[in-house]
């Protein structure tokens, strides 16, 4: 996915990765409509889905969506999203998350984006990302409509 902002940067953008809990998932459960839109983000992104499984339900509720589940213990979540950023090459990626650990990840992607859904978003995430949205849907619609994305970032 190439997106061209003007007067800000150009993105060549590979991978979408993805918060589980608070961010595609409410209380460890996936509505159907974001498993829709991640099917479909799909045919041109390589999608993760990083969690420290909170809930317990990540690999079950992901069994029918094409992402590949990266998980990792519950007190180095942020350090090992980092370095899932890092190795994918965060020049090529797109994070999206709501909470704290996400910091990292964030500030260190190419293109990020805050979910303030029902669940809540860590304030600071917003001093880390490009773009804040109110739900996990207005998320993924942006990467369906990437115009969304040049309008809000444009210099």
């Amino acid at each position: 996915m190439r997106i061209e902002i003007p007067g800000y940067k150009n993105l060549e953008l590979d991978y979408l990765v993805l918060d589980y809990n608070g961010t595609i998932a409410v209380d460890g459960r996936i509505p159907d409509e974001v498993k829709e839109k991640i099917r479909i983000l799909s045919e041109f992104l390589t999608i993760y889905v990083l969690t420290a499984d909170t809930h317990g339900t990540a690999r079950q509720m992901c069994e029918d969506i094409p992402v590949t589940i990266l998980t990792f213990p519950h007190d180095a979540a942020m350090q090992e999203k980092l370095r899932i950023i890092q190795n994918l090459g965060a020049e090529h990626c797109i994070a999206i998350g709501n909470g704290r650990n996400d910091c990292q990840m964030c500030a260190a992607s190419a293109l990020s984006v805050a979910v303030a859904d029902r669940e809540g978003m860590y304030g600071k995430l917003l001093l880390e990302v490009d773009i804040c949205v109110t739900s996990m849907i207005d998320a993924l619609e942006l990467l369906e409509n990437p115009k969304r994305i040049v309008a809000t970032l444009r210099g």
